[in-house]
Order: structure tokens, then C-alpha cells, then sequence
């Protein structure tokens, strides 16, 4: 029995975007303390994404959130990993207040919120370059993600990997 590209092509990026899924969650963080959360996003969810995504753009005066909505035509999935605020108890300093507890009393953000994000989307995409599937890391789709509440009241930071098994990487198109 054949079966077209375009269903192969499907069933792979969904596969792909189950496992960057995993892999994101499995990546080291500090303290052993997981505050991310991880979704994977597809069909009218996408929509909803690039819609928001233009408002931004026009609200904001961002044409490149525009652009970055346009790269999204041929996204079948977007995986999106974002943090939770909280603070983890090493008094380091790293944040800029003396303490935690001063953190916690200004209500910003623990410099290793961001940093276990980043160790999370290094080992999502990843997955998705040794399986060869077209992605890149885009800070538009986190912001609209986050807009929208698609990750959850307590997200503070998000970040989208749009996904897409073409003869060209359609998120590149950068003008």
C-alpha cells in the first residue's frame, strides 16, 4: 500500500514534535526543579497564534512579527516551552537583588528561569536537526503564546518552534 507524502510528512512532524516535547522536559535544570511548561500546538491553534502574532505587529509597530506570522503558512506544528517565575533558592545574586526573598519582593524573574529554558530549547531542537525537520526558535511565537494564555497563567517567558518537512526551510525567509 502507497501513501502519499503529505500523510508521511504529517505523521513524522507529529512524531517529531512528540519527541522535542520529551526532550525538552528530560533537559537538565537547576535544582532539579522543573518549571517549565510544554505544549505542542497545530491546526486552528497555529491560527490563533498567527493572528495574534499580527496584531503585535500592527499594535506594536513589529513588522517582524508580520514577517515571522507569514513563515508560519507551512508550519504544521509549533512546540512551545516556556517557564514559570520562580525563584530557586541559591541566593546568587545572578538577578541582580541580594536574595531571593528580595526577588520574590520585587517579582522578577530568577536569572535561571530563562537559562533552563534555553537548556530546554537547545535539547528540543536538537531533536528536530537529527531528524532533519525544518525549525527555528522564534520569540514572536512565545509572545503570542503567552498573549493568548495557550501556556498557562503561570508562564512568564515562552519561546515557539514552528516545524515543517519541505523542499526548503520556509522559516527563513527573513527580508
Amino acid at each position: 500500500m502507497s501513501r502519499s507524502y503529505g500523510k508521511i510528512k504529517s505523521s513524522v512532524l507529529r512524531y517529531v514534535a512528540d519527541l522535542m516535547c520529551t526532550a525538552a522536559r528530560t533537559a537538565p535544570k537547576t535544582r532539579g526543579k522543573d518549571n517549565l511548561v510544554i505544549i505542542s500546538l497545530n491546526g486552528t491553534e497555529i491560527e490563533k497564534v498567527v493572528s495574534r502574532m499580527r496584531k503585535i505587529a500592527e499594535r506594536n509597530n513589529r513588522p517582524s512579527f508580520k514577517r515571522d506570522a507569514d513563515n508560519l503558512k507551512d508550519a504544521e506544528y509549533i512546540v512551545v516551552i516556556a517557564t514559570k517565575k520562580a525563584a530557586l533558592g541559591l541566593d546568587c545574586g545572578f538577578c541582580g537583588y541580594a536574595s531571593c526573598r528580595e526577588l520574590k519582593r520585587t517579582k522578577g524573574v530568577c536569572a535561571y528561569n530563562p537559562m533552563d529554558l534555553g537548556i530546554a530549547l537547545g535539547s528540543a531542537v536538537s531533536v528536530a536537526a537529527d531528524l532533519r525537520v525544518d525549525n527555528r526558535i522564534m520569540f514572536s511565537i512565545g509572545k503570542a503564546v503567552i498573549e493568548l494564555g495557550l501556556s498557562g497563567k503561570d508562564a512568564v517567558q515562552a519561546i515557539g518552534i514552528p516545524l515543517s518537512a519541505s523542499g526548503k526551510n520556509p522559516f527563513f525567509d527573513r527580508g
